[in-house]
């Protein structure tokens, strides 16, 4: 199959991609609620207000976020294609 501009990815690989993008969301939203409800000092301090350790740690996992929704959804057109390949044949 063809994908991206002369990318062919098998079904395996196809997989592999959408569960990366899967666990990234999994991984990551805990980790951003986790951050959101920390009470040890780290994510807030004394008054509340967010700390450089939060600001730097949500922009991590927002990247992270976005990345593996894009790596997913190459993964899931990996996926369709394949299907529409095996339709046609």
């Amino acid at each position: 199959m063809d994908i991206l501009g002369g990318v062919k990815l098998s079904r395996p690989v196809s997989w592999f991609l959408l569960a990366f993008g899967v666990w990234s969301w999994f991984v990551w939203t805990t980790f951003v609620r986790n951050l959101w409800k920390d009470s040890s000092g780290l994510a807030f301090d004394d008054a509340g207000d967010p700390t450089t350790y939060f600001w730097i740690h949500l922009l991590l996992a927002g990247t992270s976020i976005v990345l593996g929704t894009a790596i997913g959804v190459i993964g899931l057109r990996g996926l369709r294609a394949l299907r529409g390949s095996r339709a046609e044949g």
